[in-house]
């Protein structure tokens, strides 16, 4: 298994910032759990104990933890990213994820910015930025260095915070100010391959969404190549290079995903679970449930409903 490790120490033109972060988040998330804002997009997590592995879904975002630290798993990869680091994702992709710093008097504090390919194309419009060139597909996922700059724009986001009327007119204006640093930093690249049409990762990005529409029905890959124009084996093995997934396998993370939100939310058993995410087979459902999140649907079931009832933050 390879690791990404980075310097741990914060360097110090970005401290003091990241120290404001944590102030803030702190204020308005005073429970463990995930928080929204009254920023759309905005979240902040918070959490008082290291976790166990969590199983769950990445959607494209901004992630900075401003205290304690973080391991996101993916594709054989370790990712660290803690008060000196932020981790961008590109594409939606199934991780585990673990927290591996926090307790009661210093918990782990994160704040998570929603990253749209809209925003992205109409920002590279605007400043004139060159469309990136053909590049080889890489992980959906990677964690790079703060910045002054961007600590500082984060920073004046939240400060909205405090003046809840300014937000319709200057939260726009900031959130175009943070996607412009990461433009134009070590995740520029990466990010303007999302908006640019007919790229590899812009293609993924579309058969992506084309499984997530339709994740309960029987897959066809050449549906799905079709709808993205590509061939069946360029297909496979880029969608492999940004996800660690094939196409099939993908769709198998969502139907598991799925079924274990409906078993935990609505309370229905696992044979109706399994049959409403499009598994024929109960037993199949059963195996592959296990293999994925390590106990069979209903054991795993109540260990989520004791860690929930415990204050654990059971999301990622």
């Amino acid at each position: 298994m390879k690791t990404q490790r980075f310097n741990r120490e914060a360097p110090e033109s970005t401290s003091g910032g990241v120290h404001l972060l944590a102030s803030a988040i702190a204020r308005f998330a005073s429970a463990d759990g995930k928080h929204a804002t009254a920023i759309p997009g905005l979240f902040f997590h918070r959490r008082s104990s290291p976790s166990e592995p969590i199983h769950g879904f990445y959607e494209p975002v901004l992630a900075m933890v401003v205290q304690g630290a973080k391991q996101v798993f993916l594709a054989g990869e370790t990712y660290h990213y803690d008060p000196a680091h932020y981790l961008v994702t590109s594409v939606d992709l199934p991780a585990v994820s673990r927290i591996t710093e926090a307790s009661p008097a210093v918990p782990y504090l994160c704040l998570t910015i929603a990253l749209r390919s809209r925003d992205i194309a109409d920002l590279m419009g605007e400043a004139r930025l060159p469309v990136p060139t053909t590049a080889p597909t890489c992980s959906g996922v990677s964690v790079s260095s703060l910045t002054l700059p961007l600590v500082d724009a984060v920073a004046r986001l939240l400060g909205l915070l405090e003046t809840p009327d300014d937000i319709p007119i200057l939260a726009p204006l900031i959130e175009r100010e943070i996607l412009y640093r990461l433009l134009m930093g070590d995740q520029g690249s990466r990010l303007r391959q999302i908006a640019t049409a007919n790229s590899r990762t812009n293609q993924i990005a579309k058969a992506i969404d084309w499984l997530k529409e339709r994740y309960a029905d029987p897959l066809r890959i050449e549906d799905v190549a079709r709808h993205v124009n590509m061939s069946q084996s360029s297909l496979h093995h880029h969608f492999k290079a940004m996800t660690a997934l094939s196409p099939l396998q993908y769709q198998k993370h969502l139907r598991l995903q799925e079924a274990r939100r409906l078993m935990l939310t609505e309370r229905i058993d696992a044979a109706s679970a399994a049959h409403r995410v499009g598994y024929e087979s109960p037993s199949q459902f059963s195996r592959e449930y296990s293999r994925l999140f390590g106990n069979p649907p209903m054991r795993d079931i109540l260990c989520l409903q004791d860690q929930s009832e415990g204050g654990v933050t059971i999301s990622p």
